[in-house]
């Protein structure tokens, strides 16, 4: 399933798009149909189709909702993930852009990160704050969406997968699409110059075809982001530069937080790891509840 809107689903069945409702049962089912679901489609006498069944998921992007404490799936059977931020207007929110990277770690989707407004940037504002990311193993493109810097590498990049565009508002995720989707015109709002954020301008998920073959989708812009139904040691393995570490603590259940003997910690104390992508880390522990 492509995108919804005004309670149709637009499916992609490979040579058409088509418009579909959806039955009753999975409009209240816990497994809502979102943009990326493998879909069983009845095509109705009309021309256009409705979705009976909902297949399993292989990946999904989601976040515990704010109300209930539920699940909530953003975009499903993606394989990478695009943490798109600026350079610039608004400055990055590094513990905002390890939480994306989480999500996707936890997902199954590859992540990597795009860093668009270079031409924003000033020179050398930007190698500090992306070291950590480069040891951690995260491949970093940079783009300019304005003077469409990075944008052909971007395609290629993109090429052959289905990859979700994600990160805040305001740094130019639907700029870089309407540049690699020259024929879908993605509403574009600027900064607000008072808060120095973005405006929302994708209000939910949709998935568009490359003409280079593969799909992207466009999200809405995220801010609070805590995995959902995550453990401890899942979310320490969230981490790249932590993973080889994990079997070096002293306690099979550590938190790798106030123990002994803790090997990430080690990795901090060190210099090997970031602290700040530790701090992120123990942030991430604290509201997921499981550090009680």
């Amino acid at each position: 399933m492509l995108r919804s809107a005004g309670g149709l689903y637009a499916v992609d069945l490979g040579e058409q798009i088509i418009d579909c409702t959806v039955r009753g049962r999975l409009k209240l089912g816990d497994a809502r149909v979102t943009a990326g679901d493998r879909v069983i489609v009845e095509i109705l006498p009309q021309g256009n189709g409705r979705i009976d069944r909902l297949l399993p998921r292989t990946t999904r992007l989601s976040r515990r909702a704010a109300a209930g404490g539920r699940e909530q799936v953003i975009v499903a059977n993606a394989d990478q993930l695009a943490a798109v931020f600026a350079a610039a207007q608004p400055a990055p929110d590094l513990r905002l852009l390890d939480r994306f990277l989480v999500l996707g770690e936890l997902g199954g989707l590859a992540p990597f990160i795009v860093l668009n407004k270079l031409d924003l940037a000033a020179d050398g504002d930007l190698g500090d704050a992306l070291a950590p990311y480069l040891r951690a193993g995260y491949e970093i493109l940079l783009t300019s969406a304005r003077r469409g810097d990075g944008v052909l590498e971007l395609g290629r990049r993109l090429r052959d997968h289905a990859t979700v565009f994600a990160g805040p508002s305001g740094v130019g995720k639907s700029s870089l699409l309407n540049r690699l989707l020259p024929d879908e015109e993605l509403r574009v709002r600027e900064v607000s110059q008072k808060r120095g954020r973005g405006k929302h301008t994708t209000v939910r998920s949709s998935f568009y075809r490359l003409p280079s073959g593969g799909y992207v989708a466009d999200t809405p812009g995220l801010q609070q982001l805590v995995p959902w139904g995550v453990l401890p040691d899942e979310l320490a393995g969230a981490f790249p530069e932590f993973r080889g570490a994990l079997q070096g603590c002293r306690f099979n259940d550590c938190r790798h937080v106030a123990e002994p003997d803790c090997a990430i910690r080690q990795l901090v104390r060190s210099g090997v790891a970031s602290e700040g992508r530790y701090g992120s880390y123990v942030a991430l522990l604290e509201e997921t509840g499981e550090d009680s």
